[in-house]
């Protein structure tokens, strides 16, 4: 249930922010997480999205500016703010339709 609620915590939040960049999008992140290569979280995939949502975002975005596990530093994305890590993990974290 806790799971469930900062889950839907999560997604609510995100309407609050902007629609990614979807050009910077699918330059940078779409390459690994639409396939789910390097065991990246797929676009779409709300489950393996929340443990990472769990974490909270600032924790998420230093992750992207660090890099992590198979993921370059910045995600390979390296004219991206902040603010469009954020919109971009929020898309990506928004179960599909």
């Amino acid at each position: 249930m806790k799971k469930l609620l900062v889950l839907s915590l999560a997604i609510s939040a995100g309407a609050a922010f902007a629609e990614p960049d979807m050009e910077k999008y699918n330059k940078s992140c779409s390459v690994c997480h639409t396939t789910g290569a390097a065991n990246a979280p797929k676009t779409g995939d709300a489950a393996a999205w929340e443990p990472r949502l769990a974490k909270g975002m600032d924790v998420l975005v230093q992750s992207v500016n660090n890099g992590m596990n198979a993921m370059p530093p910045k995600g390979m994305c390296f004219n991206c703010t902040d603010e469009d890590y954020k919109a971009m993990i929020e898309y990506m974290a928004k179960p599909a339709e």
